[in-house]
């Protein structure tokens, strides 16, 4: 599709890219959502915490919500897609990663950019356990990666999915992972390895035949994390292998489900080839929207409301049929 024209214009403030991102992670509040709880178990006998809000209607229709690196269901950006969602008579469930939900997950292994295998899980037990007929979902940043990857690589996708918003997506994981190790992004990087490599030091306690004092010590870096951890615990050879094998990018052009991309211009975490210009002028499905501003995920608009959740909300409306 021809990529589509923002109308995204936040304040004079919000402009700054950092300024949005920090902001949004840091300092956004959503008040006035209720979740429910419901642990699923996954066919390696691991867990998977879900997080349901409701319509005050019944419905047929329901999102499915995807977090970013070291997020979870109660983070703003996604309680307040689950919120607006839910005034717009449409359930929602935010999806805690393995490991993120408050309570460490029973494997050695736990979640990362291209672990399509645990959203397939959770849309098998949306479809065998519930009764809605249309079913969305919305990633953030790694969430984002996650959802699109998991449309282009299957050959077939249950009917039930009519649409997938994917916000702020490092389509290419080797190019993010390069901006991240930047000196403009040198706190962002060392908060993300931090969170990381403290949970990392909890598994390594139990897992200590596995993973060594030495080898967790060694991490310094994502990258390295990424080589000791994330490639290791998941079965590629190393980072470089997982950030190619995960990476969405390479998935696009087989996306059959319409699809909006939106990827905020100056978002420091994306290298150039996370905007995927050609992909989406060569795919039907494909939308791409790439506002001047937002930053990370921080599409700051009026009244609490994210302007990249009203664009999530007339997307699934126009998908509606």
């Amino acid at each position: 599709m021809p990529i589509i024209d923002s109308n995204y214009k936040p304040s004079f403030f919000f402009k700054n890219g950092h300024v949005s991102t920090v902001y949004s992670g840091l300092m956004r509040r959503v008040k006035g959502l209720t979740q429910e709880r419901e642990r699923i178990t996954l066919p390696d006998g691991d867990f998977l915490d879900l997080d349901w809000s409701f319509s005050e209607e019944k419905t047929n229709k329901v999102i499915i919500m995807l977090h970013g690196l070291e997020g979870n269901a109660q983070r703003p950006y996604m309680t307040g897609t689950a919120k607006l969602f839910n005034n717009n008579q449409i359930d929602a469930v935010c999806v805690n990663f393995r490991g993120c939900s408050g309570s460490d997950n029973l494997k050695y292994r736990s979640y990362h950019s291209g672990a399509t295998e645990d959203l397939e899980s959770v849309i098998n037990h949306i479809i065998q356990t519930k009764a809605y007929t249309h079913i969305y979902i919305k990633g953030i940043s790694l969430g984002a990666n996650m959802a699109l990857k998991y449309l282009g690589e299957r050959t077939e996708i249950p009917q039930e999915i009519k649409a997938v918003i994917a916000v702020s997506v490092p389509c290419s994981l080797e190019g993010s992972a390069r901006m991240l190790h930047t000196l403009e992004n040198r706190l962002y990087h060392d908060r993300f390895k931090k969170h990381l490599v403290d949970r990392l030091r909890i598994k390594q306690q139990q897992y200590s035949d596995i993973l060594s004092l030495d080898a967790l010590n060694s991490i310094k870096t994502l990258y390295d994390f990424d080589n000791v951890y994330t490639a290791k615990a998941h079965g590629f050879k190393d980072g470089l292998d997982y950030y190619t094998q995960c990476s969405c990018l390479q998935f696009l052009p087989n996306i059959k489900v319409p699809s909006l991309i939106i990827n905020a211009l100056n978002d420091s975490f994306l290298s150039p080839e996370c905007y995927p210009v050609k992909e989406a002028k060569q795919n039907l499905n494909l939308f791409l929207e790439m506002p001047k501003h937002g930053g990370h995920a921080g599409f700051i608009d009026k009244k609490n409301v994210y302007y990249n959740e009203k664009r999530a909300l007339e997307f699934v409306k126009q998908s509606i049929f």
